[in-house]
């Protein structure tokens, strides 16, 4: 690895570590870069909680973690009666001290986690009968339930939500994509912006996020433009005395060797990376983190094909780079159509995206036009209008219907693209095996993305349900613990949002609550154990 200068790297550190006070600080003398497998002392900075990823997940856990506190509001009753009994029977705690499995158990939403649904139903009741009820919580801030952590992410506060099409609405309601103690309507209404729908565009979503973090007082916790390279154990030699097995249960695992070496305690988290600066060169890190949280979201890596030509120049897979070709104009005056592949709402959108460019389009997609795993079949046409008329034009205006290809829109349901040739044609097959070959302008496969953990040792792929296969939201989720969110293959590791299948901002808020309540209760073990004089720890205090 090529370092930068070590005033460079002790001046990042510096900006990691002042805000956790002096007594931490002046443990630091430099930063921590070792290349070492085994842990080399205690002297190194150790964070309670690193947090990859900056977005609606990583915003709504470190709001929780800097001793924010959702408590039953006096007069809240929630329409759900053996909900709110049950609520009542602890009114003095807040959420985060009571027992989520037994507030939890019955309750049914859209999310399979069950304290995703749990904490959607307390701050939007009843949502998905139509209902619009206020939440039945408030907040408190209680500082002395705050838990050092850091918010590492490539761009400002709100992730994926600063680099999405600004020109489509969101799929879900402007108030359920608010995150907890800051109404969406009335911080639209305080920045004197013209909502006109419950839908909003993403750039007002990312702008909000971003002036979340300022007004919550979350900036200490966050850096921006952080790129992480590495996420790795730490192991030690089981030497030290001093440590009681009580304090190894919370924070080490014990490695049997298989050739009688000495046994090694599975210890801590290395966390390596880099963070750009303004002039663009890399200042390299390397943090130590007792529990690491995955809150990355799934947009890194677009979905592929797999089939040849697909990295041919003219096939793109992100509407960022369609609307930039649109902006260019590239596909001005083409007699070729665009070639849409997908049957998503991403994919309609680069219809819809087309269609108001006077762009022709051949959109080809696996799927009957009568599947009822269609997405459009889940929306009410009230409310999304544009989407039902693709849904409407792909039942339509289908290649055995209308035989002019050169019209504005032609879908090809139930074929498969099998190549892409240089010449900017596509072979395609239908469900009966007949192939069909069409020549386009540019192709734009759309069929999803999935999370990009190349940082995590073998990618993720033993953390996942199926074992050694890729983490995708629907297929392959991270293994979790529905309650805790983390990792069941692998202690100390915590995953929320779409990482565990929940795709939604209004669900990935549960997978915050689950990790904060499993943080809060370690963190008062562990304070325990160090008043009690039988533990030390590597976290800060």
């Amino acid at each position: 690895r090529t370092y930068s200068s070590t005033e460079t790297e002790g001046q990042l550190l510096n900006s990691f570590v002042q805000y956790f006070g002096d007594s931490l600080g002046r443990k630091i003398k430099r930063m921590p870069l070792i290349e070492e497998t085994v842990l080399p002392g205690d002297s190194l900075l150790t964070l309670p909680v690193v947090i990859i990823g900056n977005g609606p997940s990583g915003i709504c856990l470190s709001y929780l973690l800097s001793g924010y506190r959702p408590y039953l509001s006096p007069e809240a009753i929630h329409p759900n009666p053996i909900l709110h009994t049950k609520l009542e029977e602890a009114r003095h705690l807040s959420i985060v001290d009571q027992d989520l499995e037994y507030l939890s158990e019955g309750l049914e939403g859209r999310s399979s986690n069950p304290v995703a649904v749990l904490f959607d139903t307390l701050l939007h009741p009843d949502a998905d009968f139509g209902y619009d009820y206020p939440p039945v919580l408030h907040w408190k801030l209680e500082q002395h339930n705050y838990i050092p952590h850091i918010v590492l992410g490539k761009g400002p506060p709100g992730g994926a939500w600063h680099s999405m099409e600004g020109s489509m609405l969101t799929i879900s309601f402007g108030d359920w994509m608010e995150l907890p103690g800051l109404s969406f309507k009335e911080w639209a209404a305080s920045k004197r912006r013209n909502i006109k729908s419950d839908r909003v565009m993403p750039e007002e979503i990312a702008c909000y996020y971003k002036h979340y973090v300022k007004v919550m007082g979350l900036q200490k916790n966050f850096r921006d433009n952080v790129y992480i390279t590495s996420v790795s154990r730490l192991y030690r030699e089981e030497d030290d005395e001093g440590r009681s097995q009580q304090n190894e249960d919370i924070s080490t695992h014990h490695l049997e060797m298989e050739d009688g070496q000495k046994s090694l305690i599975k210890r801590n988290w290395e966390v390596r990376g880099y963070q750009r600066a303004t002039d663009g060169s890399h200042m390299p890190f390397c943090l130590f983190a007792e529990n690491v949280a995955l809150a990355t979201g799934t947009f890194d890596s677009p979905g592929r094909l797999q089939v040849e030509g697909e990295d041919f120049p003219f096939v793109l897979h992100s509407m960022s780079d369609f609307g930039a070709a649109i902006s260019k104009g590239k596909l001005r005056g083409k007699a070729d159509p665009v070639l849409i592949v997908g049957a998503g709402l991403t994919a309609a959108d680069a219809v819809l995206c087309a269609y108001n460019n006077n762009i022709p389009v051949v959109h080809v997609f696996r799927r009957r036009v009568t599947d009822t795993s269609l997405i459009f079949k889940q929306l009410p046409k009230k409310l999304y209008p544009e989407y039902h008329k693709v849904y409407h034009m792909m039942c339509t205006q289908s290649h055995s219907v209308d035989s002019n290809q050169h019209s504005a829109y032609t879908s090809f349901p139930e074929h498969n693209v099998l190549s892409f040739k240089p010449e900017m044609k596509c072979v395609l097959q239908s469900a009966s095996g007949l192939k069909k070959i069409l020549k386009f302008s540019v192709a734009l496969v759309l069929i999803g993305s999935h999370p990009n953990l190349f940082f995590l040792k073998d990618q993720g792929h033993s953390i996942g349900h199926h074992s050694n296969q890729p983490i995708t939201c629907k297929g392959n989720p991270i293994e979790i613990d529905p309650y805790t969110y983390e990792c069941t293959k692998e202690a100390n590791l915590f995953a929320l949002g779409p990482l565990v299948g929940d795709n939604f901002v209004r669900f990935l808020k549960g997978g915050a609550l689950g990790i904060a309540r499993c943080l809060a209760i370690r963190q008062k073990k562990k304070h325990e154990l160090i008043e009690s004089g039988d533990g030390g720890g590597d976290g800060v205090p």
